[in-house]
């Protein structure tokens, strides 16, 4: 297992007040195509926790990218040129607000930089895990402003495991993308698509097993099993000087942090080289220096990292008294895959 050691408070009093972010959650980041870090939040509110006014979802922030190792500095906010941070969306799809007024809130799952243009994968949802549909949002101004490109899917495609998604760039031109559901109870199905047309839902191919092997354009199938969470997928430089592909996910089952180091976009996962970076546990059992983290989640990769220099994003909530609800800094040495291959 890494040693895992916490770095910063990113999100909370002291950290997000000129943004109007008390309570907020996720983080999910990307390098825009200025340079600059966007971090997507979920459920965000204008006092310390859950609850009370200014409650908006999703909305970003911006980050320096120089000197994140020492803790991620905010430097302004998504949506308008004020410092508030304000929802990057004001209502859902048309077709789906006429259809479902009561929406509960819109969640970011992964943001994904293409070129010029950011690409927001979101799910809707009418009380929280009951996910309605999924879309994609695009930015071409440096995740500033945002606007929907029409790349639907209802919330039960490929039986509810469409909905959280985590997605990587490769060199072959594709996009590669891990899906499940979001109530944390279900393993990973694959698929890629052209990255220039990410927002085409008919160029989406699915990775599965028929006619006695694996192919694209088969029927979806479980890459393995699970009760996944959050998902991360990403490339970093190694120790040795090469790029690597970590999945690092939320493990609701298993109550903790992983990570995987993938050979190829489409690796055997029940093969490939795991370890755990933060372990959950009880308020009393807390410590920060030492990996463990109570109703820890998330766990997204801070660009700029390496193999063996992994920072995260990670998000905890006392759902009991609604604070803390902050996202924080974590450094690790993940290096060890490399040995385990």
């Amino acid at each position: 297992m890494a040693v895992t050691t916490k770095i910063a408070d990113l999100t909370g009093p002291g950290h997000t007040d000129r943004f109007g972010i008390g309570g907020t959650d996720l983080g999910i980041l990307a390098t825009a195509p200025d340079g600059r870090l966007v971090a997507v939040f979920g459920d965000t509110f204008d006092r310390a926790g859950v609850g009370g006014p200014g409650w908006r979802s999703p909305v970003v922030l911006f980050a320096d990218p120089a000197g994140f190792r020492s803790g991620l500095r905010w430097t302004g906010s998504g949506g308008d040129s004020a410092d508030y941070a304000c929802r990057l969306v004001t209502k859902p799809a048309t077709n789906w607000f006429r259809l479902h007024k009561r929406i509960t809130t819109i969640l970011p799952a992964d943001v994904l930089t293409v070129g010029g243009t950011m690409y927001l994968y979101v799910m809707g949802n009418k009380g929280l895990g009951n996910v309605l549909w999924t879309e994609i949002l695009a930015s071409r101004d440096n995740g500033v402003t945002w606007e929907r490109t029409g790349a639907t899917w209802r919330g039960d495609h490929h039986d509810g495991l469409f909905q959280q998604l985590t997605w990587s760039l490769e060199d072959d031109g594709y996009v590669y993308a891990y899906t499940t559901g979001f109530q944390r109870r279900d393993g990973l199905l694959l698929h890629r698509v052209p990255a220039d047309r990410i927002t085409d839902p008919a160029a989406w191919e699915p990775w599965g097993f028929a006619g006695e092997r694996w192919d694209w354009g088969n029927p979806p199938t479980l890459t393995i099993p699970g009760a996944f969470g959050e998902l991360n997928l990403r490339r970093v430089p190694g120790p040795d000087g090469r790029m690597h592909r970590l999945l690092t996910f939320f493990d609701a089952g298993n109550y903790r942090i992983d990570t995987m180091l993938l050979d190829a976009p489409n690796a055997d996962l029940h093969r490939a080289p795991r370890t755990t970076l933060l372990h959950g546990c009880g308020w009393e059992d807390e410590d920060h220096a030492a990996g463990r983290v109570a109703q820890l989640y998330g766990g997204y990769v801070v660009p700029g990292s390496t193999l063996d220099e992994l920072h995260l994003v990670v998000s905890q909530w006392n759902t009991a008294t609604n604070w803390p609800y902050r996202s924080m800094q974590f450094r690790t040495d993940a290096s060890e895959l490399l040995g385990a291959r």
